[in-house]
């Protein structure tokens, strides 16, 4: 949990939206290009509390411009359906008129066969002969074409059906983005107000805390690339209570949590491919909680997200970082657990902004993967 915690929301809400930012799907496509490049060009300048408001106010309008683009794209699709209905209830009622013409025409051919041939075979000369030819060739021609146009009605009627469907879903799909996109509006303007609470506005202010911010993630960066000074103290078994959570603030950090971050191979992986699903509350702002693996939690449930893997809401709102290698978590007691057995070993790193950061490595046993608990004190 970086020192300037941006995001500490409880409850996802719909903000309101209404100022157009653009009109049009294309227009709104051509609002987020512009609003695109410009962020990339203000995230290389966020150096001072100005750019850093420039740089959330660029976000914020660029995910106005979505959630308008994705209404615009709603409004089409909700109307293709809408047509695609009154098509399929016409060509409904084309296949049924004409299915019963066809029908109709089975049956009076049928009654009708016998009494061709022989109108045809007792014909008085050469010319009703011609002619009686003609009209059963004619008679024929257009009982094919019949055929061929309830069959092609068929194949159309299938296909507007099966289109409608897909739209459907892809409407559905629509509206769940939506649902995100303006959560994550939601997320970003109370990042900004967090921001300006946190700095009350002032320039010096927002330095010692980018400082700070930057320091604690120089030192995480030290402990996983193993420039922390480590020794070992004994060997543990899967649960063995192996540290605890530092109470309050901790090198850099505004409050307790365990930073826990999984290697394997020496490459930082997602902890929640290892971790298994558990009761939890989401304070992270929106990161997803997703663990889908089978090992124990470190901490004791219920399990307190204050911030995910990856790009993270904290990233994405104006974090000093791109991305984050571990989660931060808490639990209902500071006790931290291996989550495998291993070797245990107690590590520091001495870094920028004059303090030390502890924390524990468990080597796995048997295995490459070794796991990381920072802000914390070794048992």
């Amino acid at each position: 949990m970086a020192f300037l915690v941006f995001i500490s929301l409880f409850a996802v809400y719909h903000s309101n939206v209404s100022a157009q930012v653009c009109s049009g799907k294309d227009d709104c496509q051509n609002k987020i290009k512009e609003y695109e490049e410009k962020l990339s060009a203000t995230r290389a300048q966020k150096t001072s509390l100005s750019s850093q408001i420039d740089l959330m106010e660029t976000k914020i309008e660029l995910t106005r411009a979505r959630i308008q683009n994705t209404q615009h794209i709603i409004e089409e699709t909700q109307i293709e359906i809408e047509e695609l209905g009154g098509k399929i209830d016409r060509l409904n009622s084309s296949l049924d008129h004409l299915s019963q013409i066809l029908l109709q025409k089975i049956v009076e051919g049928y009654k009708h066969k016998e009494v061709g041939i022989m109108e045809i075979f007792f014909a008085p000369d050469a010319n009703t002969l011609a002619n009686q030819f003609k009209y059963l060739q004619l008679a024929q021609e257009n009982d094919r074409r019949l055929a061929v146009q309830t069959q092609q009605i068929k194949v159309n009627y299938s296909e507007q059906k099966d289109l409608r469907e897909t739209k459907i879903t892809e409407l559905e799909t629509l509206k769940k983005t939506l649902d995100a996109q303006t959560a994550e509006l939601g997320y970003q303007r109370q990042s900004k107000e967090r921001l300006l609470i946190d700095t009350k506005n002032d320039e010096a202010t927002y330095q010692t805390l980018l400082a700070r911010a930057r320091a604690e993630f120089a030192a995480i960066q030290g402990i996983v690339s193993g420039a922390g000074t480590e020794t070992k103290l004994r060997d543990v078994s899967k649960g063995e209570a192996i540290a605890t959570i530092i109470s309050g603030s901790s090198c850099n950090s505004s409050g307790s949590h365990l930073h826990f971050i999984v290697q394997e191979g020496g490459t930082v992986i997602n902890p929640f491919n290892k971790l298994k699903p558990v009761d939890s509350v989401n304070k992270s702002g929106g990161d997803p909680f997703n663990p889908s693996g089978s090992w124990d939690w470190p901490v004791p449930p219920t399990i307190n997200l204050h911030q995910g893997y990856g790009v993270t809401s904290y990233v994405q709102s104006g974090g000093w970082y791109d991305f984050h290698n571990g989660i931060d978590i808490t639990g209902s007691s500071y006790d931290v657990v291996a989550v495998e057995a291993g070797a245990l070993y107690r590590g520091s790193y001495s870094g920028n902004g004059g303090c030390t950061l502890p924390y524990v490595r468990v080597n796995h046993t048997d295995s490459n993967i070794s796991t990381l608990y920072l802000h914390v004190y070794a048992k």
